[in-house]
């Protein structure tokens, strides 16, 4: 007697969220997860995120006002420099300043809110996940480390860059003593680098708390590979598309604030760099361009982030379209009758059951019964049928993904959001790489 045929056979080995052992929840959490933790904890608190009582938030706002505004203010106010007024590289730095000072307040200001309501572990959505199978805690730490490895591909270079326009800068400018243009150039890189980093660790928490969520989106699709009831399934796409909506409700304001932020910086650094009508060169517009890489990198960030998360929970219905067909074609009809108990495996029962079978009239003489699907088994097949099929129905008509006040961030609003942003970046690299004259 043969078993009728089924989706692919259940891998023991394959875990997911939805299935939660009462003694897992009693078990330590891995010591390497809570180690990447804690110390994703403290570089946030190195950078004054971690705003959590009146002391941390009085320094984190002390300390970004001192390096952040008072120093590199008073250097370009008091630092001497012949040809400043005549090549504007005072006005062209107070400028580029401002944006960099408001791209890091929304970041302080919108990631400290964010931690301090909720913590480090809540609002990467890790506290829920705890006691679980180490192949979840090694895409979480593996995610952790790409942070971090995130900043470095990323701050290094625009921070060679960046010191590289200073040193051509205070050997232009010339001052006297020699010792006043290294102390110069120490303060404005300490300063800088401070602000950028402040603005990139924002974007990078956010890319990062979308993809912690990616790992369960992409593990749900081996969840259909187990035969449960469809109301399981329905059950966990809404715990997770509920996860979505939070992180959404939370990081509305943040992406919108930066992409306003890096728009409107860009647009007025092309004005100044288009509207110049003297020499602009690396000396007076060179920090134009390390500016808009950086803000480039950051609205990047955020961007691949938000739509990664969007097009892997809008890929839901595609997998569970694929597996709505192969169990349907890989059914026999009203001969495999299922059933299921509390959610548990689905099980094929009657095997032997078949349809009608029509056969010539020597045949029927040769023939002593040929047996009929009952009325109870059709309408048992026939429901999971409907099931499986409102199932795709509620995924297709709710795509879920990252939103802001409505809007997806989706891979076509993405294209149009990338391109404007890398035509004005184009436009300022273009202008500050090349010396136009009078």
């Amino acid at each position: 007697m043969e078993d009728p045929p089924s989706f692919p056979p259940n891998d023991a080995s394959i875990q997911t969220p939805l299935i939660e052992d009462d003694q897992a929840q009693s078990t330590p959490p891995d010591a390497e997860l809570e180690n990447q933790l804690r110390r994703l904890d403290y570089f946030l608190r190195f950078l004054g995120f971690n705003q959590t009582s009146i002391l941390s938030f009085s320094l984190s706002w002390l300390a970004f006002a001192v390096i952040g505004i008072a120093l590199p203010f008073l250097i370009n106010g008091y630092s001497f420099c012949s040809d400043c007024e005549k090549y504007e590289i005072r006005v062209f730095e107070l400028e580029i300043l401002v944006s960099q000072l408001l791209l890091a307040t929304v970041s302080l200001l919108c990631i400290s809110r964010t931690l301090r309501k909720y913590g480090v572990r809540k609002m990467l959505f890790v506290d829920r996940y705890r006691g679980q199978l180490v192949q979840y805690r090694d895409s979480y730490i593996h995610k952790i480390r790409g942070f971090f490895r995130t900043l470095a591909v990323w701050i290094i270079p625009c921070f060679l860059l960046k010191t590289a326009r200073e040193v051509a800068r205070a050997i232009y400018v010339r001052p006297d003593p020699w010792w006043h243009s290294v102390v110069i150039v120490v303060i404005l890189l300490v300063s800088w680098t401070y602000l950028t980093m402040i603005f990139l660790s924002g974007a990078a928490v956010f890319n990062l708390v979308c993809n912690l969520q990616v790992i369960h989106f992409e593990s749900y699709g081996k969840l259909l590979e187990r035969d449960l009831d469809v109301s399981i399934y329905i059950e966990e796409h809404i715990r997770l598309t509920h996860y979505l909506s939070k992180i959404s409700h939370r990081f509305r304001i943040f992406l919108l604030l930066v992409f306003l932020g890096v728009t409107a910086s860009l647009l007025v650094a092309l004005l100044q760099t288009t509207g110049n009508k003297g020499i602009l060169n690396l000396i007076n517009g060179g920090d134009f361009g390390v500016s808009a890489i950086v803000d480039l990198v950051g609205i990047i960030l955020c961007l691949h982030g938000a739509t990664k998360i969007t097009h892997r929970a809008q890929g839901i219905s595609s997998v569970a379209s694929k597996w709505h067909a192969f169990v349907t074609c890989n059914s026999n009809g009203a001969s495999q009758v299922e059933t299921t108990t509390n959610g548990a495996d689905l099980e094929a029962s009657n095997p032997t059951i078949s349809l009608p079978m029509y056969y010539s009239e020597s045949d029927l003489e040769s023939t002593d019964y040929v047996p009929v699907p009952t009325n109870t088994q059709l309408a048992s097949y026939m429901s999971l049928y409907h099931k499986r099929q409102s199932f795709v129905t509620y995924l297709q008509t709710n795509p879920g993904g990252f939103t802001v006040f409505g809007w997806a961030i989706d891979r076509m609003l993405i294209n149009t959001l990338f391109f404007i942003e890398f035509s004005l970046f184009s436009f300022i690299l273009g202008k500050t790489i090349t010396i136009t004259t009078k």
